[in-house]
Formats: C-alpha cells, structure tokens, sequence
C-alpha cells in the first residue's frame, strides 16, 4: 500500500518565524505525520525577515524562473529549500522580490497591513502550486493553514482541477485567529479571476473581509480544522452551518495523532 502524501501550505513555520500557534503546528506537525509512516511536502513564503544564512536556505534553480502574471504585471517565481535536519524535513520558500522581499511578515512596524497582502496570497497559493506540479508530485491531501492559503481550495477546485496530479486531492483548511482588521484591495475578486473562474465562483469576496476571506475557502474544502482555541465567531459558525467534515481545536499533546486520524476520514 503507497504511502498517503500530505501536502502542507503554512503561512508561518518556525524557527523560521517567532513561536506561535500556527508556526508550530507548521513545525512539528508535518514531522509527526511523517514519523507515522506518510510522505510529506512542505511550503512558506519566504518573507524578508527569514535569515537565509542562519537557516541555510539555498535557491533550486530547476524550480525557479517561472513568472505569474498577477493584475496584468509579471512577477518572477523563486523557489528556495532549507532542511530541518532533526525532523529529516525540508522546507520549500516561495519568493518575490516585490511581495516577500520586506523585513515583515503581513504588517509593518506600527501594525498597519500591507496593502498588497490580497496579491501577496495570489501569488503565494500559485506559486506553490505552479512548484509542485514542476515537482511532478500529485498530493492526496493538501492542508492549508492561515488566511494567506486561503485561495489554494479555489486554484485547485476551479483551475487546476484538469491537472492528473490533483485530481484526486482532498483539501483541508485550518482556521486560525489571524484575523486582519482592514479588508483586503477593492479588486481582490476581480484579481482572482483565471480560466475557468468566474465572477459567479469568487462572488463571496466582493467584500474582501477575514470572514469572507475565510468563508470561500471553507466553501472550496473537503474538510476544515480549527486550528486555534478562539477563532472568528462568524466563520466558526458558518463552519458548523456548512456541513463540512470538521476536527474541532486540538490540544498540544494530542494533536498530531488526532490530525492524522483525520486524514484517513477526508
């Protein structure tokens, strides 16, 4: 029987970026899953604040050099590695000279966000699709975790669907309590649109909130996951309302073996 291969998008992973309840399931949980006999991918943006000495990061020419067109501008794709050597784990970076290049992750010193950060999720949730499919690494499971992944259940269910390596992937999204406070760009809805999406597909982000950020790709999942105690209570009830297969917040120690679990039910 082949492995199951899990495919995880994080927003934050330590000891990339400071602790954090997202950053460590982004950590060890893709360790603990593959400690228990799964084959595992895992990606992050490269934000500018990752050392890339300290963490010995090194760009895979083979993978890089693709551009995604994002609002009618081209931004070059550039795929760097490092290793974990104690989970015998590596890491794939997402990187961009005009969205990650920025000593910050979604905000700046005084707490104001980014005003690309909508484009920032594009380009991120593409570009890690775009490297897998170079890859040539067809996931039966992709589990995304923070809003900045929230477009990768859309890109798979609406434009990537004709391709043989996901067509069998079963997405699984983790909401968490990272809420922006500002909507998103006016014209996020109309920067998503791609072959095989329409205005119809991406209607409930006309008001690009968290909610409705959140809300889409609850709609385009298989399965969703409250990764923090206390999430939005807006998408946590639309959650429960969606009929979705759900596995409620987990604690630290029982975590990965009841994500794992879950797995099996997606």
């Amino acid at each position: 029987m082949e492995k199951k291969r899990i495919l995880y998008i994080s927003q934050e992973i330590t000891p990339y970026l400071p602790e954090s309840e997202m950053s460590e399931i982004g950590r060890y949980l893709p360790q603990g899953v593959q400690e228990r006999g799964r084959e595992i991918r895992t990606f992050m943006p490269r934000y500018g604040c990752v050392n890339e000495r300290r963490n010995q990061l090194h760009e895979v020419i083979r993978l890089s050099g693709m551009n995604l067109v994002i609002n009618d501008a081209d931004h070059p794709l550039i795929i760097k590695v490092a290793s974990i050597q104690a989970a015998r784990m590596q890491v794939y970076f997402i990187d961009n000279e005009d969205y990650f290049q920025r000593k910050a992750v979604l905000h700046d010193d005084d707490g104001k966000e980014f005003e690309d950060n909508d484009e920032r999720a594009v380009f991120f949730a593409r570009g890690v699709l775009e490297t897998v499919i170079k890859l040539r690494w067809a996931p039966d499971i992709i589990h995304c975790h923070g809003w900045l992944t929230s477009l990768v259940p859309l890109y798979i269910k609406k434009y990537y669907y004709n391709d043989p390596l996901f067509q069998n992937s079963k997405l699984v999204y983790s909401v968490y309590d990272d809420d922006f406070k500002n909507p998103l760009d006016s014209k996020f809805n109309e920067k998503l649109l791609l072959e095989g999406i329409t205005a119809d597909d991406v209607k409930a982000v006309e008001e690009p909130t968290f909610a409705n950020v959140s809300k889409m790709a609850v709609d385009y999942s298989d399965a969703v996951v409250q990764g923090a105690e206390n999430i939005n209570t807006d998408v946590k009830n639309y959650i429960k309302d969606s009929g979705k297969l759900f596995l409620d917040f987990q604690p630290k120690e029982t975590y990965i073996d009841a994500y794992n679990e879950f797995y099996d039910k997606v």
